[in-house]
């Protein structure tokens, strides 16, 4: 499927925008705004190309179409682990638009916490001291659904998972956001969610994997093309290629930093 949420979609593509605030905690120009189309009423996410910050390891300019990406393969991918976005015009020029998702807190399966206070089962990341010399630990949940967003991260070498950007609504899904620095083609996996290490990939997974790798041969690839670059969509293709050739979720390489910082 590589149409996502449609109602969705046609609100936020023909819908009309209000900018309500800004989200200030962003490094990149992040709009919080109320969207209308033929009576249906919605809250939106816009970041204007214009307003993304220049970064010395991707090209300015195209982390808008990095988030639109990141949701076609989810889509594409049968996850539905990101909301839907899209590509438009808007106040402040062309940009990402993102249905918002209500959510009580960032996410409640993603933790920093002394070691003791962790919940039973989830899943240890690291220890560190804190500023105040404290002992921490990260760690996440034992979650299918966050599981399958870590695999998602690999597919499209997500530089910043972190806990922050990991969604949890009361309906039970499981969300990721704010994808604008992923799918280079240099290893930069930067994740909080390294707790399946060496496990085996579930058979949904594999199987999910399959069928979005047939499609990069196909449809996908030409809908991706718009977004990233001819390099970057084979790099897709070469990260889930090896994936199902070593059918485990992956270790960090030491090339890159393994955790965003900050975490959260």
């Amino acid at each position: 499927m590589l149409a996502g949420d449609a109602p969705a979609c046609e609100l936020l593509r023909h819908g009309a925008l209000e900018v309500r605030g800004r989200l200030v905690e962003a490094s990149n120009a992040t709009l919080l705004c109320g969207i209308e189309h033929d009576g249906v009423t919605a809250e939106c996410v816009y970041k204007p190309v214009r307003g993304e910050r220049p970064l010395w390891d991707f090209p300015d300019g195209t982390l808008a179409g990095r988030e639109v990406a990141a949701f076609l393969i989810s889509e594409a991918g049968g996850w539905g682990l990101v909301p839907p976005t899209l590509l438009r015009d808007g106040p402040f020029g062309p940009g990402m638009v993102q249905l918002w998702v209500d959510t009580e807190e960032d996410s409640d399966l993603v933790a920093l916490a002394p070691p003791d206070d962790v919940p039973e089962g989830w899943r240890h990341v690291l220890r560190a001291e804190d500023e105040d010399g404290d002992v921490v630990a990260l760690a996440h949940a034992d979650h299918p659904l966050l599981r399958d967003l870590a695999v998602l991260d690999v597919v499209i070498n997500n530089a910043d998972r972190k806990g922050g950007h990991v969604l949890h609504p009361p309906d039970g899904r499981v969300l990721g956001v704010d994808h604008g620095v992923s799918l280079n083609t240099e290893d930069k996996l930067r994740t909080v969610l390294w707790g399946w290490i060496g496990r085996e990939l579930t058979a949904d997974a594999v199987e999910r994997l399959g069928e979005l790798r047939a499609l990069l041969e196909g449809p996908l690839a030409a809908r991706l093309a718009e977004h990233i670059t001819p390099a970057e969509v084979r790099a897709v293709g070469d990260r889930i290629d090896r994936l199902l050739a070593e059918a485990v979720h992956p270790a960090p390489t030491g090339k890159w930093p393994p955790i965003p910082w900050p975490a959260f």
